[in-house]
């Protein structure tokens, strides 16, 4: 009975037949499988979206945290509510390019990343890791960032594997402002 009330309100024209599917309608997401917004070329004036981003206010760039040599922003296109980025604010491509108090700090930015998505969503694991390279998957070769993914017991479902679709609980707007009010030593 219920999917002939279903058909009943479909639209004629074919475009609204039902076949039991919900459906998460993601069009922001064109944007990031199209390569918009990607460098030109590999100069920090090329482009780059890392070297834009720190001269935005803290919340039109999604900025959790300011550090002295690095900075940590919510990724625009991520893939679990919380996934942060680490990255410099020199332009440099490769891990081995950072100097050692930008080591340091990148790697003092990605604990204090890890203990602002513990206190502010409970994150029971992580994936942490860097894609140098466009062979290793990185999406902005020309600027490293460390990606700090929170992760949740049973945060995998079938939505990623059959739907190739992630669904995201909250706006990026709202998730930046939990996690800079969660942040250590604010």
């Amino acid at each position: 009975m219920a999917h002939q009330e279903q058909e009943a309100h479909a639209p004629q024209d074919g475009t609204g037949i039902p076949d039991g599917f919900q459906r998460l309608w993601m069009p922001h997401r064109m944007a990031y499988i199209k390569g918009e917004g990607k460098p030109v070329g590999t100069d920090s004036g090329d482009g780059c979206p890392f070297c834009r981003i720190p001269k935005l206010t803290d919340a039109e760039g999604l900025i959790v945290a300011r550090g002295t040599l690095v900075y940590t922003v919510l990724n625009l296109y991520p893939y679990n509510a919380g996934h942060l980025m680490v990255c410099p604010y020199r332009h440099v491509a490769d891990y081995t390019d950072l100097d050692e108090p930008e080591t340091a700090e990148l790697g003092a930015h990605t604990k204090l990343a890890m203990t602002a998505l513990r206190a502010a969503s409970g994150a029971q694991g992580f994936n942490i890791g860097m894609n140098m390279g466009a062979v290793a998957g990185a999406g902005i070769v020309a600027h490293l960032h460390q990606h700090v993914v929170p992760r949740w017991g049973g945060d995998t479902n079938f939505m990623p594997v059959v739907g190739q679709t992630r669904v995201l609980p909250q706006l990026l707007a709202d998730t930046r402002t939990m996690l800079a009010e969660a942040w250590p030593g604010r």
